[in-house]
């Protein structure tokens, strides 16, 4: 609904006992894997909420010691209709996709993956990675782009900094400092770093409803406390939020404006209508199968629309059995 004030005055959303409402999304493991998984953290989409703005996806994993889980080794597997954004805070990852991208993931530098009509990549930890620790995020692409080629860019935010608190800008505008990174919406992602006992409080653009996800904690977040990986969120109306650490703290800061689109998610997969996500899992597997068995070696996989992912002969993932149910949007 809307806010049919006239002349709306603005909220400070300061620390108070409570808060304004800020709503506490606790996270759920997912193995992701076999035996050895790697466990994340999943607080986007949960049951009460699907969408932080275009937001769509959280995991969190880590601190993870690699020779206990084997490390990140995702093979070719396809995307459509959103945006990858990884960022990592220990460790290193190799991306490769099929528009022709090899690219390093490394601590305090963003990698967006547009996944647009349609893309396929790896993601697998380096030889001399011992710990994985980071997110891994999605950004759902509105209608008008969700059909748009193709893509990825690179960034390594600066350090800006307050007294006890440091921080790195990914995506959009805070604390002075903006991103050069394109989305096809306005977000915001942000890395803030806080001492024990440290507080900021900051301006943010009242158009967004925002999401705080801690690594470590706890902090206070407008007033609410919120334990290391708990996702804290925040509608719009907020012009100044404060955050205080209880502890050394480090958290992700996530924002836009509401989404106002459904989607159908499923899978690897973003779109609209259950025949949408059908199509791309049989053009998925289309490029995968030979007499139903997976071709082993991507290079000889017709490129359709997910294309091949160079230079990369791990097996590549085929797509679950669909649900014996419609998908219906969110």
């Amino acid at each position: 609904m809307s806010n049919a004030e006239q002349d709306p005055g603005e909220i400070v959303c300061s620390e108070t006992p409570g808060g304004p409402g800020v709503e506490v999304i606790v996270p759920r493991d997912v193995p992701l894997g076999g035996l050895r998984a790697m466990n994340v953290r999943r607080t986007l989409p949960s049951r009460g909420r699907t969408l932080i703005g275009a937001w769509c996806f959280a995991d969190h994993y880590g601190p993870d010691e690699v020779e206990d889980t084997g490390g990140m080794v995702v093979t070719p597997h396809p995307h459509t209709g959103l945006s990858t954004v990884s960022w990592l805070f220990t460790g290193e990852v190799e991306h490769r996709d099929s528009v022709g991208t090899v690219a390093m993931v490394r601590p305090g530098e963003v990698n967006l993956m547009t996944a647009g009509h349609g893309i396929s990549h790896s993601e697998i930890s380096t030889a001399g990675t011992t710990t994985l620790h980071g997110v891994q995020l999605w950004l759902a692409l509105p209608d008008s782009a969700r059909d748009t080629a193709p893509g990825f860019a690179h960034h390594a935010p600066p350090l800006v900094s307050g007294e006890g608190w440091e921080a790195r800008v990914f995506l959009g505008s805070l604390l002075g400092d903006t991103s050069p990174v394109f989305t096809h919406t306005p977000v915001l992602g942000a890395e803030i770093l806080l001492a024990k006992g440290a507080s900021m409080t900051f301006d943010v653009d009242p158009s967004f409803e925002h999401g705080l996800l801690v690594d470590l904690g706890p902090v206070s977040f407008v007033g609410q406390d919120l334990k290391p990986a708990e996702l804290g969120y925040l509608a719009p109306g907020c012009s100044t939020v404060t955050i205080t650490a209880h502890d050394d703290a480090r958290v992700v800061l996530l924002g836009g404006p509401p989404f106002g689109e459904s989607l159908v998610m499923w899978w690897n997969f973003v779109g609209r209508t259950h025949e949408e996500i059908v199509e791309y899992r049989t053009e998925w597997q289309a490029q995968l199968t030979r007499d139903g068995a997976i071709v082993p070696d991507s290079q000889q996989v017709a490129p359709g629309r997910f294309g091949v992912v160079i230079d990369d002969h791990t097996p590549p993932i085929p797509a679950p059995p669909l649900p014996n149910l419609r998908l219906r949007s969110r």
